[in-house]
């Protein structure tokens, strides 16, 4: 108690301190663990040593859980198959992505990093910061956190359920039913923004369909995928870049 009066008070990160504590409904106690959450390893300040990359793991994995364990109660008629499309739904980068930048993450982002934030920056400083609670206040309290924040106030359940966004999942379907050869090229690994990015290019019986990067494969291949749905007539809203 002593250390988080002396934080929210008398910290030279009191402000830092006034802000998260808006968002997060507490005072940190382990001050250096939620810093840590917001440094991207990127980062062009040499002052940081440290990244956010360890707090993003544990965080994914902490989401993932809560989130099976939030639709399993849920939705207790549906079968596996659903639980897993609408999990992967909700912990896409797509959403994350919008859910950080809903919640402000941005503002703590800019305040640790010296170079051009990136909307997959919001995602992983979120998992990142779910990671932090979890590890200062435990699982429960992480639990109500990401259902009242995150599910609650920043997502519509109810529309993704009608939405399909695994562009990949959906050509590959196309192409099975029409008898169709799927498959993914690695066009090239450069750096960007000091970060890797991947360029894919999806092509259907031998022939480039489509490319598109991303700063990871699994990204890429899904904005490919869906320039090739488009591309090849199968979604009415054209690709932007």
């Amino acid at each position: 108690m002593i250390q988080k009066i002396y934080n929210y008070f008398w910290s030279k990160d009191k402000y830092f301190i006034r802000n998260i504590r808006e968002q997060l409904g507490f005072v940190p106690k382990n001050l250096f663990l939620f810093k840590q959450a917001f440094i991207h390893k990127s980062n062009q300040d040499p002052s940081y040593q440290i990244s956010n990359e360890r707090l993003e793991f544990l965080g994914d994995a902490i989401l993932s859980t809560i989130i099976a364990e939030y639709l399993f109660n849920k939705y207790i008629y549906e079968d596996e198959g659903f639980l897993t499309k609408m999990r992967a739904k909700i912990v896409q980068r797509k959403t994350l992505n919008k859910v950080g930048k809903d919640l402000g993450l941005d503002v703590f982002l800019k305040h640790y990093n010296q170079l051009k934030l990136s909307d997959s920056m919001l995602g992983n400083a979120l998992e990142a910061l779910l990671g932090a609670i979890y590890i200062e206040k435990g699982y429960s309290y992480t639990k109500n956190f990401v259902i009242d924040k995150i599910l609650q106030d920043h997502l519509d359940i109810h529309s993704l359920e009608k939405k399909d966004e695994n562009f990949k999942s959906r050509l590959l379907e196309w192409c099975q039913k029409h008898s169709k050869e799927l498959e993914y090229e690695l066009v090239e690994k450069y750096r960007h923004q000091k970060r890797d990015r991947f360029k894919v290019a999806v092509l259907v019986d031998g022939k480039i369909i489509a490319e598109a990067s991303e700063f990871n494969k699994k990204g890429a291949e899904q904005l490919a995928s869906q320039k090739a749905m488009s591309s090849l007539g199968l979604i009415k809203v054209p690709v932007q870049g």
